[in-house]
């Protein structure tokens, strides 16, 4: 088959999927009677596979996608068409290599500084996409370093990953987006890399049912859709969002069937600089399943009152609003920006937790509005969640609330199998393994150790100038390292070498004893840990309890093994190290 009767074979088919769509059967194109020739089978990549190094080389950044997707209730197909504008970054660059990844594609056009979009050879822009999931797009000749390019690229087929086509658990059709780490390339080509954000539009045409829910703000009530739209419009209602701050590509999604909606009030009045509302608030809101209702307005009742939480700790809210939408992630929670999805089955089983919808929803600050620019510093994302997801109940229920849950997350490092591997794991192949106890319990931990060594003061402030810093880009943690030793004034490269380049934990043996004679106390600290394990430095609080009441030191620990020797003003009882539990150890 040569290059012009292939591009013919896709057009026909994807004529024929735009009937299928309609008419939920199996067409060919009018006036054809013949079965319409077969869809290319593309053999889609793996998902959740980190880059190999240089896979992403910074000459394209994407600016804008315009995603236009028709939907069925009775077929298992889509139709897609995505409108990119990027900043050409590298001139040098004969062609950019997009991932997208398993649909057939029928045009592939580009086009510089808003002139007409010219299509492109299929062949050549097809050539990877079954064995490396790219799509080639040639740069218009002539374009220089910081032209502005546009891409158009029309597809279809069922999604193999992605945007999840099939039923909910109560047996509706349903179609939900589910792209973290690496799966948007699944459904629409991109940049599918954190490190890449832009803002995103969507159109989607669906069946009158349904209602479409997606990340930014609705642009207009739904409406009938036209004739001319995509698949042809018939008997389909349009729904239009739009996120105008840039997010990455795991978060731009969308999601339809028969949903309820509801108002649980409105949050971050007056810090919500992304809101289109007159009072400056965002509105939260919460879609599930009709079935459901009762158990969602249970679970989502608190999440005004958590926005304004970390709306006041940490900053403004970064997005247009928060929906709350019940889903088929693959996850127990996914935080996608201003439409966070959870697990269809879980809300439906009433297992669905607070604390899951707590940690969703500091994800809208960290993960989504500062995000970590490479997969394994995935810690700023998943340990910040963790940690301030706990901080919440801090304050609503209580500090002891607050203890349990950090105790719980301490035993669940303690008990992993990842002790031995550090935070930063550039060894790890596998995205879907970095989510683990070392990124989130273990990540959470470090934010609470930096708080017990700053003091609350200098750690919130430093959260808040971080936060303030770096809101709608991609940082590493040397970009947390930084803004935090400018706060505290000190050089932290000790705290972080240890805690997140490095594996394991400090395991402290203590022995102590009395000399009455002299009045003083003699304390033996050992650090006995794995010798591949680092030798800790810790400041701790050490607590003496003696007749005369506690009495506290600050003590520092540098050495395998450290001697103290303290005078007290009568016989201690008890000695106690870290009584606030402000290090992550274990205790022999």
């Amino acid at each position: 088959m040569g290059h012009g009767s292939r591009r013919v074979a896709l057009q026909c088919w994807i004529a024929a999927l735009s009937i299928s769509l309609l008419q939920g059967c199996t067409a060919g194109s009018a006036g054809d009677t013949s079965p319409p020739p077969p869809a290319p089978e593309p053999t889609s990549i793996e998902a959740g596979v980190a880059p190999t190094p240089g896979e992403y080389t910074r000459s394209v950044d994407v600016l804008h996608y315009d995603l236009e997707i028709a939907l069925s209730d009775t077929s298992d197909s889509i139709l897609g068409e995505a409108t990119l504008t990027a900043l050409l970054l590298d001139a040098t660059v004969p062609s950019l290599r997009l991932d997208f990844s398993g649909l057939a594609v029928s045009e592939v056009a580009a086009g510089r500084n808003g002139q007409p979009l010219l299509s492109q050879p299929l062949p050549a822009a097809t050539a990877e996409l079954g064995s490396a999931g790219k799509l080639l797009v040639q740069v218009p000749p002539g374009m220089e370093a910081e032209d502005t390019l546009q891409i158009r690229v029309r597809y279809g087929g069922r999604p193999d990953d992605g945007l999840i086509l099939g039923k909910t658990v109560h047996g509706e059709p349903s179609a939900f987006a589910d792209n973290w780490p690496n799966r948007a390339r699944f459904w629409f080509p991109s940049v599918d890399h954190p490190s890449d954000k832009a803002t995103v539009a969507y159109t989607v045409h669906v069946p009158p049912r349904w209602q479409v829910i997606a990340t930014g703000h609705q642009l207009a009530p739904p409406a009938q859709a036209r004739p001319d739209a995509l698949g042809g419009g018939r008997g389909k209602r349009t729904w239009r969002w739009e996120s105008r701050v840039p997010i990455p590509t795991y978060t731009m999604v969308l999601g339809a069937t028969a949903f309820r909606i509801w108002s649980e009030g409105t949050a971050s009045c007056g810090a919500a600089p992304a809101s289109s509302r007159a009072d400056g608030c965002i509105d939260v809101t919460s879609w599930v399943f009709p079935q459901d209702v009762a158990y969602g307005e249970e679970v989502f009742d608190r999440a005004p009152e958590m926005v304004d939480f970390f709306t006041r700790t940490i900053g403004p809210f970064p997005y247009e609003k928060l929906a709350n939408v019940q889903s088929a992630t693959r996850f127990g929670g996914m935080e996608n920006s201003s439409a966070i999805f959870y697990s269809q089955r879980h809300l439906a089983r009433g297992t669905l937790t607070e604390s899951i919808v707590s940690h969703e929803i500091a994800h809208q600050w960290f993960g989504d509005a500062v995000t970590q620019a490479d997969w394994h510093h995935l810690w700023l994302s998943e340990g910040f969640a963790t940690y301030f997801g706990h901080l919440y109940f801090e304050e609503a229920v209580g500090p002891e609330d607050f203890r349990a849950r950090m105790e719980e997350s301490r035993q669940e490092y303690l008990t992993s199998d990842l002790v031995d591997r550090p935070i930063f794991d550039r060894e790890e192949r596998s995205l879907f393994a970095l989510l683990n106890a070392n990124n989130y319990p273990k990540g959470g931990w470090v934010l609470h150790m930096l708080r017990g060594i700053m003091g609350d003061e200098a750690f919130f402030r430093g959260i808040q100038e971080y936060y303030r810093r770096h809101v709608h880009q991609s940082v590493l943690t040397e970009d947390f390292q930084q803004v935090m030793e400018e706060v505290a004034g000190t050089d932290l490269r000790w705290f972080f070498r240890q805690w997140i380049y490095q594996p394991g934990y400090p395991i402290l043996d203590m022995e102590w004893t009395w000399d009455e004679e002299e009045g003083e106390i003699s304390i033996e600290i050992r650090q006995e840990q794995r010798a591949s394990w680092p030798t800790f430095v810790i400041p701790l609080e050490l607590q003496i309890l003696t007749e005369d009441g506690p009495d506290r030191h600050r003590v520092e620990i540098r050495e395998r093994s450290t001697s103290l020797r303290l005078e007290l003003r009568s016989p201690p009882r008890s000695v106690v190290l870290d009584p606030d539990g402000w290090v992550l150890k274990e205790m022999r």
